[in-house]
């Protein structure tokens, strides 16, 4: 009988100390719960934005476009796509949702003969006093000059392929990144669209603008990316 005492005193200091790391273990992952649910992207966080991808010829070599649509549509970031020759009328209708508050964030892309037009979206866009957060263009086909304004335009390119750089116009404002992804396994004009490791560039990028995850862009600029205005180098992986 003396001894069912002593048993149960010598448990109560084991089964406290328990019960205080029980505790601590909680209030410790709570915060970590908190930040994690924080960070990932809501359709909500998604509202008033709006991402516009422009095709290239024919509608049958950009169908990438359309897998990058449907990625961004998952996160709840409302999409249109459109073959390029919409472009003027795509410009003239996120002039009108921005002019009526409810699109904020305007973001473009486009691929080949797509990828030409954005100049032109932006240049218009910018007349119609609509700002245009993060253009990206996909290999476009013909040397191209930008003007108006634009957050952040990232034109990749396949310099030893039909893709060129994108040069700066005496009316530009923002920021250029011509990036040459030649060095990108499986990238080629038909194909850059559809390769994985770029459509994956292209929505961080854009989920950078949209959700504010990093400054301009949560984009990591790929060794020997290159920026308007330096040497010539080729991206690495």
């Amino acid at each position: 009988m003396s001894r069912t005492p002593a048993l149960s005193n010598a448990r109560a200091p084991s089964l406290g100390l328990m019960r205080t790391a029980l505790v601590a273990l909680v209030l410790l992952a709570a915060p970590l719960a908190v930040r994690s649910a924080s960070a990932a992207p809501t359709p909500a966080a998604a509202a008033g934005a709006h991402v516009y991808l422009l095709r290239g010829v024919l509608n049958i070599f950009s169908l990438g476009l359309d897998d990058i649509a449907d990625k961004l549509r998952a996160q709840g970031i409302p999409v249109t796509v459109a073959n390029f020759v919409s472009w003027s009328s795509l410009a003239n209708e996120a002039a009108a949702e921005y002019r009526s508050g409810r699109v904020k964030t305007i973001v473009l892309v486009g691929h080949s003969s797509g990828a030409t037009a954005l100049p032109d979206m932006v240049a218009r866009l910018t007349e119609l006093g609509t700002p245009v957060r993060l253009a990206i263009g996909l290999d476009s086909v013909f040397r191209t000059s930008l003007n108006g304004r634009v957050g952040k335009y990232i034109n990749f390119y396949i310099a030893n392929g039909a893709g060129t750089p994108v040069a700066k116009g005496n009316q530009f404002q923002g920021s250029l990144e011509n990036v040459n992804v030649e060095n990108v396994p499986g990238v080629g004009h038909v194909t850059i669209d559809k390769n994985q490791i770029m459509q994956q560039k292209v929505i961080s990028a854009i989920d950078a603008v949209v959700f504010s995850r990093g400054a301009e862009t949560s984009l990591k600029r790929p060794a020997g990316a290159i920026v308007a205005g330096q040497s010539t180098t080729a991206a690495r992986n």
